[in-house]
């Protein structure tokens, strides 16, 4: 397998990442696929039938451990294309929170994430080759009110990201999605809120836009117009205001608010 093409995608058992994964197939790349749960392996199956090779890891990538299982996996083949896309969210207000979820938010969506991409991005440095994608978020632009860590954590991922590529001088992208139709809402707990409750993008579309993204060599992509015209807003509203906006949209109890 040395001389075929390779993509690595974290977060691929369900939603963005299942549908990466999918584009990955679809173009021919063999897949390295990587979880935290034994879904992941049911995702591999599926992914068979486009005729390229799928290996599947479960690893808690909030973890050195679970990372170095990971590129334990990959060995010594050159990844073509990297997407970091496992993540967490955590509703309720901050002092509300058990401290071990929270912890476990920022060291899935950070520290896993950054090591992960220092661990590869050397290897790519080296090789003067390869593609990144990041899966951000518009989150990333306003204060989180009930939701302060996620949004916090992803501020980091979207600025990171952008500064990567330019310390690179290489192609890595950032995907900047809004709410979308996956299991995020119920993970987090927050299916009582408005975010929660109202109708999001399909998983597939942001994926490939995050796809097409990449392979243009884009810096960064925020998917869906109504989310584009969300960050263009937020550039120009105050900090405070927009913490009041988020409350109305995951304040607990929200979703029975209208």
């Amino acid at each position: 397998m040395t001389n075929e093409k390779l993509a690595v995608v974290t977060g691929a058992s369900s939603g963005i990442g299942k549908e990466l994964a999918k584009l990955c197939a679809k173009d021919g790349y063999h897949l390295m696929l990587a979880a935290d749960e034994p879904a992941i392996q049911q995702a591999a199956e599926a992914l068979g039938s486009h005729g390229v090779t799928v290996e599947a890891i479960e690893a808690d990538l909030a973890t050195e451990e679970g990372v170095d299982r990971l590129i334990a996996g990959i060995g010594d083949r050159d990844v073509d294309l990297l997407f970091l896309n496992a993540g967490r969210g955590l509703g309720r207000g901050f002092v509300d929170q058990d401290w071990k979820k929270v912890r476990r938010i920022i060291d899935t969506n950070i520290t896993g994430t950054v090591y992960l991409a220092h661990q590869l991005g050397v290897r790519m440095a080296r090789r003067g080759r390869g593609r990144i994608l990041f899966t951000g978020s518009i989150a990333g632009f306003m204060p989180g009110t009930f939701q302060a860590v996620y949004n916090g954590t992803k501020a980091f991922i979207d600025s990171f990201s952008i500064a990567l590529r330019h310390e690179l001088q290489a192609t890595v992208t950032v995907l900047m999605p809004g709410a979308t139709q996956t299991r995020f809402f119920e993970r987090a707990e927050m299916m009582d809120t408005k975010v929660g409750a109202d109708e999001k993008d399909n998983p597939a579309d942001v994926a490939e836009a995050g796809y097409e993204a990449m392979m243009d060599g884009e810096e960064q992509v925020i998917s869906g117009w109504k989310n584009k015209l969300q960050v263009a807003a937020a550039h120009v509203t105050p900090a405070g205001t927009l913490a009041e906006q988020h409350r109305k949209m995951a304040e607990p109890g929200s979703a029975s608010k209208g």
